[in-house]
């Protein structure tokens, strides 16, 4: 596949998944993650009045956008916001902000019963999540996210309650389901059916990781590896968490306080580390069992300083467009690794800036200790 190779930029409507026109986009930049929803920015010129009828039917809220890059789906989401622009010489643009499609889950609150009573006894917590996202993307038409396979369970099973009038969103539902110990992943995978060529958007979970692909993507330095960072911040890890989750009070008349954890403390830790404390909010839960494992899986993910490495590297005809969940092996011999650096990692998350006035494909990876 050439460097060179176009995106385009397919606008559909949400409800129907009809597809609306396909737009030219420039300075456009899109990014995926796992754990978290990815973006996409990018400028619709408007040179004349028959564009700008095209251009008319993007509608915030309403309209899906999906880059393909080679007849293959690279990204797909919500569009979320746009900002029409006239400059003093005339030149009218369209710019657009969307989010990827998880980002529905931090628009939808759970204002039904549904939930109250289903997962009150032991559920595998795949089928947990499922069920969310079942429920959730109802609201999304056409565009409905498939749940994927019902036979895949992650073997641990869980006990869950969200009442009606409690205002829960639905990330945060997921989210405090999948931070426990040995908890689980999950990301929207954006492709086309081979049989059919229709877009699917489809629910990938993985317990405890999303991981994909049976053999190492290996990048060099001097080679693919274009620039790199290694980020290692103390001011975001920790030694003891503390979860806090709502009250059990039933007494108006007394002082009502947060249910409590145990303070946790990661397994494997150096013991030249000073204390520093962990926190976390969770109102909508008052087990202190899955209070203890929300602290504990905190403090495990965070143990210390956290570390974030990132490599950007020139796309090409090898690099697919699922790089989520890939493992990296990094190969880098420099200054600092005169006896060169030789580790492997986890992409979890991928920034691309398409090629454009004589800059290539890129992509920044995002790591974490495979």
């Amino acid at each position: 596949m050439a460097l060179d190779t176009p995106y385009r930029a397919i606008f559909c409507d949400l409800i129907t998944d009809q597809t609306l026109d396909i737009l030219p986009l420039r300075d456009v930049s899109f990014d995926d993650y796992i754990g978290r929803a990815g973006s996409l920015s990018g400028t619709v010129p408007i040179p004349n009045r028959a564009i700008a009828d095209r251009v008319h039917k993007i509608r915030p809220g309403r309209t899906t956008v999906y880059l393909e890059r080679g007849g293959d789906l690279w990204w797909g989401g919500i569009v979320w916001t746009t900002n029409l622009q006239g400059s003093d010489r005339g030149v009218l643009t369209l710019s657009v902000q969307a989010a990827t499609f998880d980002s529905y889950a931090t628009r939808r609150r759970i204002r039904t019963d549904e939930f109250k009573t289903l997962f009150t006894q032991p559920t595998d917590q795949f089928d947990i999540a499922r069920s969310l996202w079942t429920r959730l993307s109802d609201g999304l038409g056409a565009s409905s996210i498939d749940p994927g396979d019902s036979e895949e369970k992650s073997g641990v099973m869980r006990t869950a309650s969200w009442r009606h009038g409690d205002e829960t969103v639905y990330q945060e539902a997921l989210d405090q389901l999948g931070a426990q110990v040995n908890g689980f992943e999950y990301q929207i995978l954006v492709y086309r059916d081979p049989s059919d060529g229709k877009r699917v958007r489809q629910l990938r979970l993985g317990s405890p990781r999303i991981r994909t692909g049976a053999t190492d993507m290996i990048f060099d330095r001097p080679g693919t590896i274009l620039s790199y960072a290694f980020s290692d911040d103390a001011t975001r890890g920790g030694t003891v968490s503390l979860a806090r989750g709502a009250s059990t009070n039933s007494n108006a008349a007394a002082e009502s306080r947060p249910t409590l954890s145990d303070l946790m403390t990661p397994d494997k830790l150096d013991s030249d580390w000073p204390p520093l404390d962990l926190s976390s909010d969770h109102n909508d839960i008052s087990d202190r069992t899955t209070l203890n494992s929300l602290a504990k899986a905190a403090v495990e993910e965070a143990s210390g300083s956290a570390q974030i490495p990132e490599i950007t590297i020139r796309l090409g005809g090898i690099v697919p467009p699922a790089l989520l969940g890939r493992t990296a092996r990094i190969r880098i011999t420099d200054e600092w690794h005169p006896a060169g650096l030789d580790a492997r990692y986890r992409i979890v998350g991928v920034k691309v800036r398409p090629a454009e006035r004589g800059r290539p494909d890129t992509a920044e990876l995002a790591l974490e200790e495979a």
